[in-house]
């Protein structure tokens, strides 16, 4: 039983005629095989016996249906998935009462030409059947499709190939084709790359269809338009150079008063500071607990009503409703130029936001994962000018989902520079926390995570409120933050 109306991905077309003559073999035995791809989402299904298939089925359990960590909790088949190692659960072990009646063993199935994780196979029976089999005869199963998906691993790459040799028909034409193991550029490209550039196209291509801008290691702006490649997890990266463009300085091309909105950690200050320019006022609503709400807002009326340079008002979402009130009140009379920046959750309040004249919303840093490897360059370049991180290393880190932003990666950078201050840094020298690549998340996890993070936020970091906000107990939270690696 597979999934209908959907073309045969690689691993289903690998696994076929494995499962076919397995399924002979355990004709009449309470046994069920099933088959999930590296989302989750159920490909086929084998059953040994027809009624047992049926009460399996009755669960809900049927090709098309995710059964990730997000969707059922931890199970054989999704928690294989994110832990890349196989997992028995017996019974009362599975954490939905539904499928307290069966013993599940899910073995991860790992590509041999891109090491990642291509799928699950999952064998479940009856709770009290003799299972001491179930994880020699899956783990043997597993091999031959690994095998089975080696050998087919060539006709993927003649794919490749001639989608490359397709695109660089031109030989001025800067392209890049990317996936199972195989990298092919034309001499243009190659020209233009530096190693920090290559992990930054894989990443761009990994986010799938569409295009993006990203600044080169040489300076040079580059928009990368990334296709999938048919009948591959592959893709095509066509390099387009932008024409070098005046960049307005620091206080041109603003509109006053300039709000800047972003996530924790996600460079609100920094672009706050480069919109200014220099010798920029700092004044930070995080100061009110410390020197008093009267004080901070006669200093900021002060400051609001003479001359002089750019002022930076810092947080403004955590400033009441008075205080948020006279601001609001002062911000377009000002004799200065004024930047204000504040959290997109909470938000700026509705007062200062309606009376600023452009609002800049800084993209996270998980959204913009072709821009880490350079970034990453960048810092270690500041922390330890003579350390270089390698290809491997730049991905594994643009793989990472970042919660922390650019502070975040900027701990993980001065942490590696503690560590080795000089020559290649590789994978291995990255801390323990995101030393390993992150599994991809499906669409239900980045919306959960978006949820969380944004209720945390809103909570002013305090779990337990965001848990009552969530309408989740404590443990709930705290668990759904460890499986969706939120710190």
């Amino acid at each position: 039983m597979s999934v209908a109306g959907r073309p045969e991905t690689g691993l289903a077309r690998a696994a076929r005629p494995v499962l076919d003559r397995v399924q002979g073999d355990l004709r009449g035995s309470p046994i069920a095989l099933l088959l999930a791809d590296g989302g989750a989402r159920v490909l086929d299904i084998r059953y040994g016996d027809v009624p047992f298939g049926r009460e399996v089925a009755a669960l809900g359990v049927a090709p098309g249906v995710r059964l990730g960590e997000a969707d059922v909790g931890t199970n054989a088949v999704g928690t294989p998935l994110e832990t890349r190692e196989s997992l028995l659960l017996r019974g009362p072990e599975h954490p939905m009462p539904a499928f307290h009646g069966f013993t599940c063993y899910g073995h991860p199935i790992i590509h041999p030409v891109t090491r990642r994780v291509a799928g699950v196979l999952d064998l479940a029976a009856p709770l009290g059947r003799d299972d001491r089999l179930a994880p020699p005869l899956v783990r043997h199963l597993v091999a031959e499709i690994e095998q089975r998906l080696r050998s087919g691993a060539p006709d993927v790459q003649r794919r490749l190939l001639a989608a490359f040799q397709a695109a660089a028909r031109r030989r001025d034409r800067r392209v890049v084709v990317l996936g199972h193991g195989l990298v092919l550029a034309t001499q243009p490209a190659l020209d233009l790359l530096d190693p920090a550039d290559h992990a930054a196209l894989r990443a761009c291509a990994e986010q799938g269809r569409g295009t993006e801008r990203l600044t080169l290691a040489s300076g040079r702006v580059v928009r990368l338009g990334c296709t999938p490649v048919e009948g591959t997890d592959g893709a095509l990266v066509d390099i387009t150079i932008e024409p070098a463009r005046h960049r307005p300085g620091p206080g041109r091309g603003a509109g006053w008063p300039l709000l800047i909105v972003g996530e924790l950690g996600g460079g609100r200050t920094t672009e706050a500071l480069a919109a200014a320019g220099a010798g920029a006022v700092t004044l930070d609503a995080a100061e009110i607990e410390r020197a008093g709400e009267k004080r901070w807002t006669a200093d900021a009326v002060r400051l609001l009503g003479t001359g002089g340079p750019p002022l930076v008002v810092e947080n403004v979402q955590l400033l009441s409703g008075p205080a948020a009130a006279m601001l609001a009140a002062r911000l377009r009379g000002a004799p200065r130029n004024v930047v204000l920046t504040s959290t997109s959750a909470p938000a700026p309040p509705v007062a200062i936001a309606v009376r600023c004249g452009e609002r800049r919303e800084l993209r996270p840093l998980r959204r913009r994962r072709h821009e880490i490897p350079l970034l990453a360059q960048k810092m270690l370049g500041e922390e330890a000018p003579r350390a270089r991180l390698t290809a491997g290393a730049l991905s594994v880190l643009a793989a990472q989902p970042w919660p922390g932003n650019l502070a975040e990666l900027r701990q993980v950078i001065r942490a590696v520079a503690a560590k080795r201050s000089a020559g290649d840094v590789l994978p291995a020298d990255l801390p323990a926390s995101h030393r390993a690549p992150a599994p991809p998340d499906s669409p239900f996890r980045q919306a959960e995570r978006e949820v969380i993070v944004t209720a945390i936020e809103a909570a002013g970091g305090n779990k337990a409120e965001a848990a009552r906000a969530l309408g989740v107990s404590r443990s709930t939270l705290y668990n759904r933050m460890k499986a969706l690696r939120i710190p």
